[in-house]
């Protein structure tokens, strides 16, 4: 009887611990990268729950938008090697244009309709290695990029884990819409997209119509959020209430490592400077929102839709309650956290120590 009890218990811990490591979702990081601002803060959480086993890191695609893509190389391989993840987490570099979108027409519409943050529309793209810049702690020694592309790194993916790989997509589309056209298959095989994008009911952060990243390619938006595909978006609605300000920063900066230090030597002039300096936290909600999807507090099922007609409209996101134009998908639109129980778990995992402990 005894024996038998054990072996029941045994079986039961193996049970246990394979649905643990089933329930780690597989997750694509689909980034216009940079060091430290709203993609850099996000990889570093998302690195801390792939080493807990929270969730399994297949890789980081990169798509021009902050910064051109040749830029957020430099930071994305020294990101992984400061996390120490460089071997379990490839680098794949993709689309370097939007789809229409070119730097050539930013200056007309600047002048026809406002603008706020350009992203890499501020400045051409480098031509030379000269011209980009490195990380605060130097560049990454031993980590390349994967020779896969990253539009065929997703389309690979999905198709080796159907119906299992979410898409965390906090920059332009256009790495994904590029896949769903040139392998329409791995639509349905898709489990779904998680986004930072647009303003429905509040104003745009880069012309009065639009938020940065559907703006900076609004064909691209277009294509993949009108892809029968499960969508969860964190719009400018909600992160906008969502504010980095002092009181956050220095409860990271007390603590000891080198990511409490990366904040200071990236963050600290800023505060220095201005005791109330603060921003808003975009990449950082949809990252944690994979684990702890409670923290959400509001949202509404809305049909969501992006104007990609050139005009004063261009990248608007529009959310429709009823009658939404044919073509139109439903997504889970997130309008309010739970501020408190963010920040706890934010400051938790970037001021875990890195390299990260296994």
């Amino acid at each position: 009887m005894q024996a038998f009890l054990k072996s029941c218990a045994l079986a039961l811990t193996l049970g246990l611990s394979a649905t643990s490591l089933h329930a780690a979702e597989k997750v694509i990081f689909d980034t216009d990268f940079n060091v430290l601002n709203d993609d850099g803060q996000a990889f570093i959480m998302l690195a801390q729950l792939h080493a807990q086993k929270r969730i399994d890191l297949l890789g980081m695609t990169l798509v021009s938008g902050n910064a051109w893509v040749d830029q957020e190389q430099v930071d994305a391989l020294k990101a992984v090697e400061r996390m120490g993840v460089e071997k379990e987490i490839g680098v794949y570099s993709g689309a370097a244009y939007p789809l229409l979108h070119d730097f050539a027409s930013y200056e007309q519409e600047k002048a026809l309709f406002g603008s706020g943050w350009p992203g890499a529309f501020k400045s051409p793209r480098p031509t030379s290695a000269s011209q980009l810049i490195a990380p605060p702690d130097g560049l990454a020694t031993h980590t390349k990029l994967r020779s896969e592309s990253a539009v065929q790194f997703i389309i690979d993916s999905v198709k080796k884990n159907p119906h299992e790989v979410t898409i965390l997509a906090v920059g332009p589309l256009t790495n994904i819409a590029l896949a769903i056209r040139s392998a329409p298959e791995i639509v349905p095989l898709i489990k779904r997209i998680v986004y930072m994008g647009g303003a429905i009911e509040i104003p745009g952060n880069t012309t009065p119509a639009a938020e940065f990243n559907w703006w900076f390619d609004p064909e691209a938006a277009k294509i993949v959020l009108r892809s029968p595909i499960e969508h969860v978006i964190f719009p400018n609605d909600v992160c906008e209430k969502v504010v980095f300000d002092a009181s956050v920063y220095t409860r990271i900066v007390s603590q000891k490592g080198v990511i409490p230090d990366l904040y200071k030597t990236v963050l600290g002039p800023q505060f220095d400077k201005d005791p109330n300096h603060h921003s808003f936290t975009w990449d950082s909600l949809p990252a944690l929102f994979l684990v702890h999807p409670e923290l959400v507090t509001e949202s509404k099922e809305l049909w969501v839709d992006v104007d990609a007609h050139f005009g004063p409209d261009y990248g608007r996101s529009m959310g429709y309650k009823k009658g939404a134009p044919v073509g139109a998908q439903k997504a889970q639109v997130v309008f309010a956290v739970d501020q408190p129980g963010f920040w706890n778990e934010y400051v938790k995992l970037v001021t875990l120590p890195a390299p990260v402990k296994r």
